[in-house]
């Protein structure tokens, strides 16, 4: 199966027409026509229902479908990661979230500015999900982040497990556990904000599937927009929050911070790069990680 009849095989799905997917292609239609049908005999099925307009793929067309675009995906990232280790970059374009900068992101940024030679940084704001496709087709060189996404062509190496912390009013009634701390199962009736509502998967997905790994069923939960929004509805008196422990640098008014005392809550903090990659400051960017936090472990 060539990897040309998979491409057209996409092109007249996408489009529900020849004529148009041979104008994408910029090819003739009789030959795109003998490719779908060589295609069909190949897999001996039908790939699309006869006689329809616009085109309509048939049902196990369909099927087929969604492997194909997987099967062009992965070849277009597998030429972007080739491609990409013979490249030899004097700069490094490194994706962050937001959220570290309250971290200690600043001052790694910095030191490495001042400590690598000839070093030029180009900071990309992405999200953990994006990173991974910003990795695969080039956009950034390594990313700062926190969820746990793998892919068997990006590395990953946890610099941190950071503990989370409860945001509340400085008068709600949990403020008597501030210095002893809690466990999540001791706010499961609360109004409680996460946080971002988009997109998916997030640290508001992460903090869900934190209650379901310990069977735990919040009864409140409710999405804003990000970190900002949510301090500022606590602030206000209106429910609470579970936020990274830096995050608590931002300093709004009326806020305490309560630790939270189960093992699992802690956000890990994550450095992720490609696993074939030439660049030649990823090497030493990952030394100083590492004595900056010798018991990180790669993924």
């Amino acid at each position: 199966m060539e990897l040309r009849s998979l491409k057209y095989f996409v092109a007249v799905v996408e489009e529900k027409s020849v004529t148009k997917a041979a104008a994408r292609l910029c090819i003739a239609q009789p030959p795109l026509t003998r490719q779908i049908k060589n295609l069909e005999d190949e897999l001996g099925v039908t790939l699309f229902e006869r006689g329809t307009r616009p085109i309509k793929t048939s049902e196990v067309g369909e099927y087929f479908y969604q492997y194909a675009v997987q099967i062009l995906t992965l070849t277009a990232h597998a030429k972007t990661m080739v491609s990409r280790y013979n490249v030899k970059n004097t700069a490094i374009r490194i994706g962050y979230v937001g959220s570290l900068f309250y971290w200690k992101l600043p001052e790694i940024i910095d030191h490495l500015r001042k400590n690598i030679r000839d070093i030029k940084i180009e900071l990309i704001e992405c999200g953990t999900r994006d990173q991974v496709e910003a990795l695969k087709m080039g956009k950034i060189d390594m990313g700062f982040g926190r969820l746990g996404i793998s892919d068997p062509s990006i590395r990953r190496t946890i610099l941190e497990r950071e503990k989370l912390l409860l945001a509340v009013h400085k008068d709600h009634p949990l403020t008597q556990y501030q210095q002893q701390g809690v466990y999540l199962s001791q706010f499961l009736n609360e109004i409680i904000y996460i946080y971002p509502n988009a997109p998916k998967p997030s640290f508001s997905t992460f903090i869900q599937s934190l209650f379901s790994e310990l069977d735990l069923i919040p009864q409140n939960l409710r999405e804003v927009r990000e970190i900002h929004m949510a301090l500022g509805l606590v602030s206000s008196g209106e429910g609470i929050c579970i936020i990274p422990a830096s995050a608590s640098a931002i300093g709004m008014r009326n806020l305490q911070y309560i630790p939270i005392l189960d093992n699992e809550a802690y956000s890990p903090i994550s450095i992720a790069y490609r696993s074939i990659d030439n660049n030649i400051y990823i090497s030493q960017i990952l030394d100083y990680m590492h004595e900056l936090s010798p018991t990180n472990t790669s993924i």
